[in-house]
């Protein structure tokens, strides 16, 4: 399954408990984006085992933005802000 542009939560390491948009998976590896830290000029590449994938409605629009690189890292933010306090409810 293509993982690319779903949102992602980090479940270990010093990012624990972070969001991140999957840029790109690999068999093991995702290379996942924040738009502050890791911008999307320099993904961190992290396990598989080490995220939980969270599926949602946009995810194939937000791979569509990646495949044609017009996601910025401003709407990255926004995407994760945005998660966050719909989730809270």
């Amino acid at each position: 399954m293509n993982g690319t542009g779903a949102l992602a939560k980090s479940l270990a390491g010093h990012d624990k408990g972070d969001f991140f948009v999957i840029m790109e998976e690999t068999d093991e590896y995702v290379l996942l984006v924040d738009g502050k830290l890791r911008p999307f000029k320099k993904p961190k590449r992290k396990n598989k085992k080490h995220i939980q994938i969270i599926h949602d409605q946009d995810q194939t629009r937000r791979m569509e933005l990646i495949c044609e690189e017009k996601l910025t890292d401003e709407e990255i933010r926004k995407l994760i802000r945005c998660y966050k306090r719909e989730s809270q409810v």
